[in-house]
């Protein structure tokens, strides 16, 4: 009867234990069959990645890198082509909920933790990065855009310039215009603080004063912000063809390129505060441009 019993009760362990084992592989799924190791800081993509973000630009074949669970899923939703996608082995989670997003064809790597800290910017790295192909936008294809553009003037806060880009999705405006100075729109910050808008918003970068007439022959009026005198934004007209101008906050818009333009409008704020950062300013009038062009 003993014999019996501990047959049994022997029997009972394995089919526990290969219950366990069932589970353990669910839960861990495909991911490690998928993914391709990598140990050495010297490999080509992994070299291409911490360029990428280093130098805040394009890939040589034109591919942008981004970090973060959320960006990485914007990317996704907004149809971007992959090239490669990079876990930390401590990100295990993060790549069993994207891994069923990514194409098979796209290279998926598993980095040690440590050699994925050095490869991205954070300082508290999420542990899954990418390099991906955005839409490139042409001058030419903004000009024939209906509507408002915005035009960044020497913005260098990438905040600012993510937040621009974000309100200008948000509020439908045509695009932007990238003038000298500005940061790039590539720039680690400037992806996350748009949230995923610099994926889908038209942006292309241009010489402004050049810009200037080139706007006028395709029916645009030309208008600038500036913090103390100008048009009250209430009263300016922002319907029909609208370039609009946003400097940065130390600087503003430069005296050259104020005189090339056809009005100046003003947002009224207290005189205890100098002035609005960029992004808070190119908000407030692509809001205002919204009410008007919807009434």
């Amino acid at each position: 009867m003993v014999k019996a019993l501990s047959r049994i009760a022997s029997s009972m362990l394995v089919r526990v234990g290969k219950m366990a084992d069932k589970t353990a592989s669910k839960a861990v799924g495909t991911t490690p069959q998928r993914l391709r190791r990598i140990e050495g800081k010297h490999n080509a993509l992994v070299k291409e990645l911490r360029q990428a973000f280093a130098r805040a630009e394009l890939t040589t074949d034109g591919y942008c890198a981004i970090e973060g669970l959320r960006i990485i899923e914007e990317a996704i939703r907004s149809g971007l082509r992959f090239r490669a996608v990079f876990f930390s082995e401590s990100a295990g989670p993060k790549a069993e909920r994207l891994l069923p997003q990514i194409g098979a064809h796209v290279e998926t790597l598993m980095l040690p933790d440590k050699l994925f800290a050095g490869a991205v910017p954070s300082e508290t790295p999420q542990g899954v990065a990418a390099l991906v192909r955005l839409r490139e936008s042409s001058v030419d294809t903004l000009l024939e855009k209906p509507g408002l553009l915005i035009g960044i003037a020497g913005v260098q806060d990438p905040g600012n310039l993510g937040t621009i880009l974000r309100s200008t999705e948000a509020f439908e405006a045509g695009g932007v215009l990238l003038g000298e100075g500005t940061v790039s729109p590539f720039n680690s910050k400037v992806v996350r603080a748009s949230a995923g808008s610099v994926f889908r918003v038209p942006a292309a970068r241009v010489k402004l004063a050049e810009i200037i007439p080139r706007l006028r022959e395709h029916g645009f009026r030309v208008l600038a912000t500036s913090s103390h005198k100008g048009i009250p934004l209430e009263r300016a007209n922002f319907t029909g063809q609208v370039a609009v101008l946003v400097g940065s906050e130390g600087a503003g818009i430069g005296r050259e390129l104020l005189a090339k333009v056809d009005d100046v409008v003003a947002i009224p704020h207290s005189p205890k505060v100098e002035s609005l950062n960029a992004g808070v300013a190119a908000s407030i009038v692509l809001y205002e441009a919204a009410r008007q062009r919807k009434s």
